[in-house]
């Protein structure tokens, strides 16, 4: 969550600094490559991180996105003129683009089913809570401190985001739980419950094990879970 306040929160805030900026730096025939350059570069990078993610896992990659775009931030609070500018704002872009992606991807890997929903509208919430701060913390920092705190109060959030993605987040490819892990973990806990619920028919009929699990595999093709275990 950390990931997408800081994503979003520093987009609201920028977009209300800018025209500030632009007067301050000069160039404001290049103002529209500022907010470009860092939409192409976010655009770009969302698959690389996507693919990426799933060959090596979430959390290097979520680490070093959250990296790349605080560096960003440092570089922007730097920027002398509107060149640096823009390729300041254009490395914010390709951390942005990582965290956009990778934040989703995480939450569907480690809490699977109904949780991942919950979370996701927690991502929503994240995302009108940035709406309606960044303006207004963007205008009381531009008008009061200047307009470089717009890009230095991200990096203490970026470090606390870096902070508890090294430290919670799963490492590496254990932390993807694919398809068929998640049905082996059905299967485990369908031989629990229905050899509760079938093993008396199995007595009293003396069934064959073979034929009960015939039977339970196709009570699970009916109801459309996962098949039984066979050993």
């Amino acid at each position: 969550m950390l990931g997408i306040l800081l994503a979003e929160l520093d987009q609201t805030m920028f977009s209300t600094a800018l025209p500030t900026i632009v007067g301050e730096l000069g160039g404001v025939d290049r103002m529209l490559w500022v907010t470009t350059a860092h939409l192409l570069a976010g655009t770009v990078v969302m698959p690389v991180y996507g693919k990426l993610g799933a060959l090596l896992g979430r959390k290097p990659l979520f680490i070093a996105a959250l990296s790349v775009f605080v560096a960003g931030c440092v570089f922007g609070g730097l920027a002398p003129d509107m060149t640096w500018l823009i390729v300041a704002r254009a490395v914010q872009g390709l951390g942005r683009g990582g965290l956009l992606i990778l934040i989703q991807a995480i939450i569907a890997d480690v809490v699977p089913g109904p949780g991942a929903r919950c979370l996701m509208s927690l991502v929503g919430a994240v995302f009108a809570l940035s709406a309606m701060l960044g303006p207004v913390l963007g205008g009381w920092l531009t008008d009061g401190l200047g307009w470089r705190w717009a890009f230095w109060v991200n990096i203490p959030l970026g470090a606390a985001a870096i902070a508890s993605g090294a430290a919670f987040l799963p490492v590496g490819p254990q932390a993807r739980q694919t398809g068929q892990d998640r049905c082996r973990g059905h299967r485990r806990h369908d031989r629990r419950r229905d050899g509760r619920r079938f093993g008396g028919v199995v007595g009293r009929r003396r069934l064959p094990l073979g034929v009960a699990r015939h039977r339970l595999d196709q009570h699970y093709r009916r109801t459309g879970q996962c098949g039984l275990h066979r050993r």
